[in-house]
């Protein structure tokens, strides 16, 4: 996993020489500004495992506001070779952390009452998975590399199935994946996609009634039935 991960980071950031010419803004991150901030995500999540290793109380954190000019300028300022560094390592510290806890910390929700009934290994796969997935998707369709968003987000599902994630958790990747096909204007696959999603995690429904990205599916014939 910390090489899969790591290799992918640096084949990114080694790829695009935007980082250069183009420092963004805050309503528009560069690619090593939001590697920087997923990587942050994955180094709370380790000092959240830590907690959990040595019996403590685990902290908490403030959400990010993405349109903060504050924030964004902090994760813009490593160059490219830093924000690497730093994925890698994280990665690594996380990975390492998830061999020392013991099954019934990971799968077991009454471990961890600050999980409301949420499983930890859940959590760490969202931190550690789905949130950069769904950052780097935005990034390419905002790009207009649709079909990069696309392997991006049917990877995610693959590996949903892979390992059984449960029915709510793999919901959410392939509601995902539908978002990302209606944007391209793939509205038929998004349809039966969005439809697999909803019947998976029933939370999704009022989410897909109103999301900008699902318009072009909502117009087509049949989507009372999906939706």
């Amino acid at each position: 996993m910390r090489l899969v991960a790591g290799a992918e980071e640096a084949a990114l950031l080694g790829e695009s020489g935007e980082d250069r010419a183009r420092p963004g803004t805050p309503q528009d991150w560069p690619l090593s500004a939001l590697i920087a901030h997923s990587t942050e995500f994955k180094s709370q999540q380790v000092v959240r495992l830590r907690a959990v290793l040595a019996g403590e109380t685990r902290p908490s954190f403030a959400e990010t506001d993405h349109t903060s000019s504050e924030i964004f300028h902090r994760f813009a300022r490593p160059n490219s070779d830093q924000v690497l560094a730093g994925s890698l390592s994280t990665t690594a510290e996380l990975v390492h952390l998830l061999w020392d806890l013991p099954d019934s910390d990971l799968t077991d929700p009454g471990r961890n009452p600050w999980l409301h009934g949420r499983q930890l290994w859940l959590q760490v796969v969202v931190r550690g998975f789905w949130h950069p997935g769904g950052h780097l998707g935005e990034h390419w369709l905002s790009r207009g590399q649709g079909e990069r968003a696309l392997r991006l987000h049917g990877s995610a599902v693959a590996l949903a199935e892979a390992v059984r994630l449960p029915r709510p958790a793999l919901g959410m990747a392939r509601y995902a994946l539908a978002c990302a096909m209606a944007r391209v204007g793939r509205t038929e696959d998004a349809m039966t996609e969005v439809t697999l999603a909803v019947s998976l995690n029933s939370d999704l429904v009022q989410n897909a009634a109103r999301d900008p990205d699902l318009a072009p599916v909502r117009a087509l014939p049949g989507w009372t039935r999906s939706g």
